[in-house]
């Protein structure tokens, strides 16, 4: 493979890393380089080796796509902040390290409530915003993550399976089916993978959901972005009713509703809302 071959393929993406801050960050890149990237934000618990390659390959098939290990998590060293705040700070101070003043953003789940902060603090570094699985900051019921997180972990260790089968899927054929599914998509990967959160670090994210969930709203009536939101519409983690809040709140936004599907309804409809993602973000 030559330097100039263009890598579309998450699997083969380079893990590379950057100095920022005193932190060491873990980063992916694939897609096209030149003009502006598109930063993905990543959930609750999860590395570099969390992220659907059916999701990420459409989009890097046009664009420089940067997906990242946040602060105390798989190959970035330092410590988990606790705050979601704190945690949209050490994002910017990665994107800034790479020299990038202009980013699309792809967030999922917690991923999107620290992206939301990352825009209220600097409106003018996103051009366009892909939430998919979150809510807003003092969202209803956000709060209650912590239980549902803990009890589908513990249903999971009985039965032998990955949390994200419960926590990201209803529990009917279908459901079951697309989360084999998935979690086979996960491990496609065999090289350079991520070492797994640990306990404390897990933790500590957990709370600054928690606390996120229980703040003061921010005014998302400020956003000029571009905004796709997705959900499904049987949402254990966040809610639901909480993608519809965001879609009220952003003007202009765009959102889609993914039926009986849970949290993870973007992964188990993918083939539907991976090309909705890369036209919006073309």
């Amino acid at each position: 493979m030559t330097d100039e071959a263009v890598i579309t393929s998450y699997a083969q993406a380079p893990v590379r890393s950057i100095r920022a801050g005193g932190t060491t960050y873990a980063y992916r890149e694939l897609g096209p380089k030149g003009g502006i990237p598109v930063v993905f934000f990543v959930h609750l618990a999860a590395t570099l080796d969390n992220w659907d390659p059916r999701i990420v390959d459409p989009i890097a098939e046009n664009r420089h796509v940067i997906t990242f290990d946040n602060k105390g998590v798989g190959a970035s060293t330092g410590v988990v902040p606790p705050t979601i705040e704190e945690a949209a700070d050490d994002s910017f101070a990665f994107i800034s390290a790479l020299g990038f003043h202009e980013i699309d953003v792809f967030s999922f789940s917690m991923g999107g409530m620290i992206a939301q902060d990352l825009v209220v603090k600097h409106p003018r570094l996103v051009r366009r915003l892909v939430l998919t699985g979150t809510g807003p900051r003092g969202g209803k019921d956000m709060d209650k993550v912590v239980a549902t997180t803990y009890w589908d972990i513990l249903r999971a260790t009985l039965t032998r399976s990955d949390p994200k089968e419960f926590l990201f899927f209803p529990r009917n054929a279908a459901g079951q089916a697309a989360a084999k599914a998935f979690i086979a998509r996960l491990g496609e990967r065999t090289a350079d993978r991520d070492e797994p959160i640990s306990t404390k670090a897990f933790q500590t994210q957990l709370r600054a959901i928690q606390k996120f969930g229980r703040s003061a709203p921010s005014d998302l009536s400020t956003f000029t972005q571009q905004t796709l939101i997705a959900n499904g519409d049987n949402d254990r983690m966040v809610p639901s009713a909480l993608s519809e809040d965001l879609h009220r709140r952003i003007q202009g936004s765009e959102l889609v509703i993914y039926p009986d599907a849970g949290h993870g309804g973007i992964f188990q409809f993918h083939e539907e809302f991976a090309p909705v993602a890369a036209r919006f973000l073309a």
